[in-house]
């Protein structure tokens, strides 16, 4: 029997916020973040919770963060449990295999999106205008085609609701030119060694989003990075340019969504148990084919 963590309740910790899928308990100096089995979709936090996804989202994060930290410091501090604050431990069996200890960084209000190939939200928008968030593209692309570079299409971080895709212009007008040429840098950075890295793992990595934040004067990689809630990551194998890949993301869980003509407004439908098992299994491959590794066995 999975265990299923939906919610966490820790009374002597000071709950800092709960997400869509994280909560984040306030140590002092650092953060308890939390990865459940929540899942959203279209801004919404759906009633139906994925076992297992949790500790999917957080080891691998936890991966990506050890991989890429040559390139820039990140908010990873431990995820061993033996290694937690004294007021943690009595929670260290709920929380194996789904909590990281991180440093407390002021998050920046920008979600770094990169795209290496053309699908979704960026799609509809080139099919329409020629142009993803103001940048020009070749005339003829195809849905799923890869881009001839990867690009920059940064959004704002919106409280509630929507987050709004921008332009580039609009970033440095908020941020400066010298916070995003750094962002926009090390995003796309980030994005060339994980979709090589992944490549010679027979999976692709379509796009993804990154979030940073101010760490004393330091700009440093936070949140998640390079998950299935973050990412597309399609099978290599299975490519073909011209139409809509077969993923191991939640683009599944948008599909049934779209598919039920739910209208994207609270209260979001179950998802059927069929739907939960084969998300279920979508989440662990992508552990699996990015790390080569199979899902630690939670601590039950």
């Amino acid at each position: 029997m999975v265990s299923i963590l939906k919610e966490t309740d820790f009374p002597n910790l000071r709950l800092a916020s709960r997400g869509k899928v994280r909560d984040i308990y306030d140590l002092g100096d650092k953060l308890l973040i939390v990865a459940t089995d929540r899942i959203s979709a279209f801004d919404c936090v759906l009633p139906t919770p994925i076992p297992e996804k949790g500790r999917v989202l957080n080891s691998l994060s936890a991966f990506w963060f050890r991989q890429t930290s040559w390139l820039i410091e990140n908010h990873l501090m431990t995820t061993d449990m033996h290694s937690l604050p004294d007021e943690v431990k009595p929670y260290a069996r709920i929380l194996t295999g789904r909590a990281m200890l991180a440093k407390k960084a002021i998050p920046l209000p920008v979600e770094c999106v990169v795209r290496g190939y053309l699908a979704g939200s960026a799609w509809r928008e080139y099919k329409e205008t020629g142009k993803v968030c103001g940048i020009e593209l070749p005339p003829g692309l195809v849905e799923g085609q890869e881009l001839p570079k990867p690009i920059f299409t940064p959004a704002t971080k919106a409280a509630e609701g929507h987050d709004e895709n921008v332009t580039e212009r609009q970033i440095r007008d908020l941020l400066g030119n010298a916070v995003t040429d750094r962002l926009k840098e090390v995003s796309l950075a980030i994005y060339r060694f994980a979709r090589d890295y992944a490549k010679d793992r027979g999976a692709i990595i379509a796009d993804t989003k990154f979030e940073f934040g101010y760490l004393g004067e330091k700009i440093i990689l936070i949140d998640e990075v390079l998950t299935p809630d973050s990412s597309r990551f399609w099978p290599a194998e299975d490519y073909r340019p011209g139409q809509a890949q077969p993923s191991f993301d939640k683009q599944y869980v948008r599909d049934y969504l779209e598919s039920v003509g739910w209208d994207k407004r609270p209260p979001a439908p179950q998802l059927p148990p069929e739907v939960v098992e084969q998300t279920r299994l979508k989440y662990r491959e992508a552990f699996q084919r990015l790390t080569g590794e199979e899902l630690p066995p939670a601590d039950d």
